[in-house]
Order: C-alpha cells, then sequence, then structure tokens
C-alpha cells in the first residue's frame, strides 16, 4: 500500500489501532531499498494480514520524511495502536526482520488475556505472573467466590497497578472488618460506581487508621472506569476534598 503525506495519518496511525502497521521509507534511486523491499514483503505477508505494510516515497513526501527525521533510506517504522514503537534503518538479514516483526504481534499471555475465561487468565498469570490485565479480573473472579487468599497472592505479584493494589486494599480490610464498608462494597459489586464511590468517600471521615487503604479502593475503582468518565470526575473531586 502506498501511503502519501494525505494519507499516513489514516492508513498509518489510526490503522495501526486494529493491526500494526510497518512502513518503509524509500525512493527510486536507492539501491538498498530494492534489496530490502521483497524481504520485508514476504516476511510481512508470511503473517497472513496479521501486520500490514504501507510504503512511503521520501522523494515524493518531503515534509512527512523530515516531520518523522529520516535521515537515511531505508528506513522502517513500525507503528502500534496509533504510537511508534520500533524502527531500524538500512538493509537488514533475514532473521532479524523476523524478530522485528514478531516483536510487533500478540504474545501468547495477550491471546489469552484476549479470551478473558479463567483458565485462560489462569494460564496468563503462569506466564507472566506481573500482567495485571491478566491478574487483576483472575483475583477479581477468585475473590468473588471467596477465595481470597489465592487472590492476594496473585496481586500481590503485580506492580503499578491501581485496579490491583486497591483490590489488595479491600481484601485487606474485609479482613479486619473496620471500618463498616459491607454497603459500599456491595454497591461496587452490583455495578453502582457512584454509590459505591461515594459511600467509600464518606467513610474517610471516620475511617482512623483505615483512610489510606480506603483511598487505594477508591483510586483502584476509578481507575478501571477510565479518567474521563462524569462518574470518575466527581468522585476525583470529592476524594481530594476529603483528603486535603
Amino acid at each position: 500500500m502506498d501511503v502519501t503525506e494525505a494519507t499516513f495519518a489514516t492508513a498509518v496511525i489510526e490503522r495501526s489501532k486494529q493491526v500494526p502497521v510497518v512502513v518503509d521509507f524509500w525512493a527510486e534511486w536507492c539501491g538498498p531499498c530494492r534489496q530490502l523491499a521483497p524481504v520485508l514483503e514476504r516476511a510481512i505477508a508470511d503473517r497472513a494480514g496479521k501486520i500490514e505494510l504501507a510504503k512511503v516515497d521520501t522523494d515524493s513526501n518531503q515534509q512527512l520524511a523530515r516531520a518523522l527525521q529520516i535521515q537515511g533510506i531505508p528506513a522502517v517504522k513500525a507503528f502500534k495502536d496509533g504510537t511508534l514503537v520500533s524502527e531500524f534503518v538500512g538493509v537488514q538479514p533475514l532473521e532479524a526482520i523476523d524478530r522485528f516483526l514478531d516483536a510487533l504481534l500478540p504474545s501468547e499471555a495477550e491471546n489469552l488475556v484476549a479470551q478473558g475465561d479463567e483458565p485462560s487468565l489462569r494460564r496468563a498469570v503462569e506466564l507472566e505472573p506481573g500482567r495485571a490485565d491478566a491478574a487483576v479480573p483472575l483475583a477479581k473472579l477468585l475473590h468473588a467466590r471467596g477465595e481470597t487468599d489465592a487472590a492476594a497472592e496473585i496481586l500481590q505479584n503485580v506492580s503499578g497497578s491501581f485496579a490491583a493494589e486497591g483490590l489488595l486494599a479491600r481484601i485487606g480490610l474485609e479482613r479486619v472488618g473496620t471500618p463498616d464498608l459491607n454497603e459500599a462494597f456491595a454497591a461496587l459489586d452490583a455495578g453502582a460506581s457512584e454509590r459505591g464511590l461515594d459511600l467509600l468517600i464518606d467513610a474517610l471521615a471516620v475511617a482512623d487508621g483505615a483512610k489510606d487503604e480506603i483511598r487505594k479502593i477508591v483510586v483502584g475503582v476509578l481507575d478501571e472506569l477510565g479518567a474521563d468518565t462524569e462518574v470518575a470526575r466527581a468522585a476525583r473531586r470529592r476524594l481530594a476534598a476529603a483528603l486535603y
């Protein structure tokens, strides 16, 4: 697929949100470009639609080449989820190209997470114990049926996830039973996020030593709701007022 400055945003950036797009920057006069092109094309074709190839003639699209800091060709840039994720310059052996392309494809754990059932999530956690998008939903399943120790053990392997931290904090408070947050937790479990958040934030005033744990639970719920929801925006304002 030939791409120009006019079509790059749609054909590459937007398209890469559905499937990885590899862009080959080349020129007619470039001998190494002619060497690389057939190898790259075959390697992408071998992946049967899992990766798409776009070609940009740098002579005809000089402004785009400058914007993407093309200083030598052939230059190959890979886009995924709308973002430049990897690149190389010059002719490469097939083995290097294969590694470059395979790194763009979902891992086994990613495919298992996409399936979303409990056996798949368990296998994904076995493969990548620190993977939050596998550990958190699996821990939720276990927690919902009362297997809190197993849920906590899984979550302890995860770092950098507000959702994991929040669920761990909830498990900890449920174990000690104070303060009484059963109504708030029941609302969250029933999908009444706004009601559950309101009850949790109200509880901060009488939480004594549990304030930080309640904050973690609220932040975890907000993280899962997403920053752009009205419920999350309102709860974030209330939480800030309650804490500070």
